[in-house]
C-alpha cells in the first residue's frame, strides 16, 4: 500500500481484519469475508487495478495439516475475486500464486535445480494449498483468453520481513527461526524441523513489492516466478540469523515434524526476460532489519508481561 501510494495512487485495503503489526497505509480500509461474493462486489467497486493477495495460508506446519480449510477458503477467495473483478470492468488484476504449484518430484533433493514456469506441467502440486494456486492460475488464463481480462499470475517464493507473522503457527521459516534465537540466550539451543538440509531460496518484503508493481505494469499474462535464486539450507538460514543476532547458538533436529520438500528454488530467467529486473536483496541483508523488528516486538512482549507480574500478584 506505502509502495503504490508512493507511486500516486488511490489504494484501497482490505482484509477480514485490521493489521496485527502497525497500521495499514491504504487511503480507506474495508473489512470484509472476500469469501463472500457480495463482499468481494463491495472490495473491487470504483477500482482500477486488483492486487489479490489474499490467502488462507503460513508455514509449513499449518499448510500440511489443514488441506480441507485451506482449499475451500481460498477457492472461494481467488475465484470470487476474479469474477468480481471481471464485472467491474478492472483494468488489471493481479493473482498471488506459489512455488507450491511445483511438481513434489521435481523438489526432492536439496540440490534442487531452480524451477522453471513451464515446469509446473505435468502437474504434481503441493497438496490443497499448491493445488488451488494451480487451478485458480489456469482460472485466470482462461479469463484472458475467453473473455480479454487482463491477469497476471504471480509464483511468490518465501517472502520474509519486518511487520510478518513471526509467532502462533503461521510463520514462515525465517521468521520463527528469528523469533527462537531472539528468545534463547547466548550459547542456547533451538530446534529445527527435519534435518537442516532442506534448502529454498528466500525474497525481502521489499523485493517483492517492487517486482509484484512491475509485473502487474507489464504485458505478460503468464504465470513468473518472483524469489530470489539464492539458495540456502534451513542450517544455514539459521546460522545466518545467528550471525545477525550476534549469539552463538546451538541446533537440535526433530525429524518428527513436517519439512516440505527437500529444495525448492527459483529460476528467474523469465522474470529478467520480461521485466529487465529481478530481486536484488541478498538474505543476510534482508535478516538484519527482519531480526530487529522481531527481536524488538519479543523484548517489548516480554517487558510487558515482567510489568503485569506485581500487580497480578498484588491483586
Amino acid at each position: 500500500m506505502t509502495y503504490l501510494r508512493r507511486h500516486g495512487y488511490h489504494v484501497r485495503g482490505v482484509d477480514i481484519k485490521y493489521p496485527d503489526f502497525g497500521n495499514s497505509d491504504a487511503d480507506e480500509f474495508m473489512l470484509a469475508d472476500l469469501r463472500s461474493f457480495e463482499e468481494c462486489r463491495e472490495a473491487v467497486k470504483g477500482v482500477d487495478e486488483v492486487y489479490n493477495l489474499a490467502a488462507d495460508m503460513g508455514g509449513i506446519g499449518y499448510i500440511s495439516g489443514a488441506h480441507a480449510s485451506i482449499t475451500f477458503n481460498n477457492t472461494m477467495i481467488s475465484a470470487q475475486m476474479l469474477k468480481a473483478a471481471f464485472d467491474a470492468r478492472v483494468e488489471r488484476f493481479l493473482f498471488s500464486s506459489s512455488a507450491c504449484v511445483y511438481p513434489q518430484h521435481l523438489q526432492d533433493v536439496p540440490s534442487v535445480i531452480p524451477l522453471k514456469e513451464e515446469d509446473a506441467f505435468p502437474a504434481a502440486p503441493e497438496e490443497g494449498y499448491g493445488l488451488e494456486k494451480l487451478y485458480t492460475e489456469k482460472l485466470c488464463q482462461y479469463f484472458t483468453e475467453d473473455y480479454g481480462f487482463p491477469t497476471r499470475s504471480v509464483r511468490f517464493h518465501n517472502v520474509y520481513g519486518p511487520l510478518g507473522t513471526y509467532d502462533g503457527g503461521k510463520e514462515k521459516a525465517p521468521a520463527a527461526i528469528c523469533r527462537k534465537i531472539a528468545r534463547t540466550p547466548d550459547g542456547g539451543t533451538i530446534d529445527i524441523w527435519g534435518d537442516g538440509q532442506q534448502t529454498r531460496s528466500f525474497m525481502y518484503v521489499d523485493d517483492c513489492v517492487e517486482g509484484i508493481y512491475r509485473i502487474m505494469q507489464s504485458d505478460h499474462h503468464g504465470p513468473l516466478n518472483l524469489g530470489t535464486d539464492e539458495l540456502v539450507s534451513i542450517s544455514g538460514l539459521v546460522d545466518l540469523v545467528a550471525e545477525v543476532s550476534g549469539k552463538t547458538i546451538h541446533k537440535a533436529f526433530d525429524l518428527s515434524k513436517p519439512q516440505g520438500v527437500r529444495g525448492r528454488n527459483s529460476d528467474n530467467t523469465r522474470l529478467r526476460e520480461v521485466l529487465g529486473w529481478e530481486p536484488l536483496i541478498h538474505l543476510r541483508e534482508g535478516l538484519q532489519p527482519t531480526y530487529r523488528w522481531i527481536n524488538e516486538q519479543i523484548q517489548q512482549a516480554q517487558a510487558a508481561q515482567a510489568d503485569a507480574a506485581p500487580r497480578q500478584a498484588a491483586e
